[in-house]
């Protein structure tokens, strides 16, 4: 656990980021890199809001404020589908992802996206419910549920088949998780530390003092979280305890993913980086610009 002294300024930290995604997921406009159809120059990228690997290409796939990408190799992105404003992202299968936000400049869309769904590796994308109505800033897939915040209400909503949705707790958080060995088990990152819920995400306990602004959670016993500096650290109890295992390079966190216990993906302002040995070190997959 942090000092006493540090807690102050991490949960200033966590409300700058809170406000920041909320005001970048819904500011209008573009800036030219929307019209873009080919590779993108070095450091053209920003903006960040999930990361994942395509298990069809293998390749790793970056959501932003101007639309998703796809590293072809280290410094390299070409600009996949529409440039929707994709906040929430996860990848559920073979060139299948879930993904949330808003729709892309000049588009005669309502301004929240609700769920969507690429079977595609994100050429294309349907609508799959509450369009107009939800913006989920977190998605997890597992269990064979979708479980969405949406940053329009607070709530946390749960669907096991994308169209119908269950309403459970209001939580203020940056991110969510979910156990991979029950539905039941959930995370989430507020600025009182990690909450816990054991109903389903019904309800939440209190923060337990552990400030993390990002998780993920690859396995059981392995649980991934991230600070607002950037500090990575592991837990081996779903996140009662934790352990610092490394730092992303870069400063503030943009997203966090663990494709499996070794290896981890990360956007700062910086980069996109990948590790392959629990966040021990990290190289550079593409540079960002601020």
């Amino acid at each position: 656990m942090r000092p006493d002294r540090h807690r102050p300024r991490v949960s200033i930290l966590i409300s700058v980021v809170l406000a920041a995604g909320a005001l970048v997921g819904c500011a209008g406009g573009g800036d030219g890199q929307a019209d873009e159809t080919g590779p993108v120059p070095v450091g053209s990228v920003s903006h960040v809001h999930g990361l994942g690997v395509n298990r069809g290409d293998g390749k790793v796939y970056v959501a932003t404020h101007h639309g998703l990408y796809r590293v072809d190799r280290p410094g390299r992105a070409a600009p996949v589908g529409p440039r929707q404003d994709t906040m929430g992202f996860t990848v559920t299968g073979p060139d299948r992802f879930l993904g949330s936000g808003h729709p892309a400049p000049g588009t005669a869309a309502p301004p929240h996206l609700g769920l969507i769904e690429s079977t595609d590796a994100g050429a294309s994308w349907a609508t799959r419910s509450l369009s107009g109505q939800a913006d989920f800033h977190g998605l997890v897939y597992a269990h064979d549920t979708v479980y969405g915040h949406d940053a329009t209400s607070g709530m946390l909503r749960v669907s096991t088949d994308k169209r119908a949705w269950d309403d459970r707790a209001r939580v203020a958080a940056a991110d969510i998780a979910v156990s991979p060995a029950d539905p039941d088990t959930l995370l989430a990152t507020t600025e009182q530390g990690v909450a816990r819920s054991t109903d389903g995400g019904r309800t939440f306990a209190s923060g337990n003092g552990q400030v993390q602004l990002l998780l993920a959670w690859p396995a059981a016993a392995t649980l991934y979280g991230i600070d607002p500096g950037g500090t990575l650290s592991r837990s081996g109890d779903a996140g009662a305890t934790w352990r610092a295992v490394g730092t992303a390079p870069g400063g503030p966190p943009q997203a966090l993913t663990a494709v499996d216990e070794r290896r981890l993906l990360a956007a700062t302002a910086t980069g996109v980086y990948e590790s392959r040995d629990g966040g021990a070190t990290f190289t550079q997959l593409l540079p960002l610009s601020e």
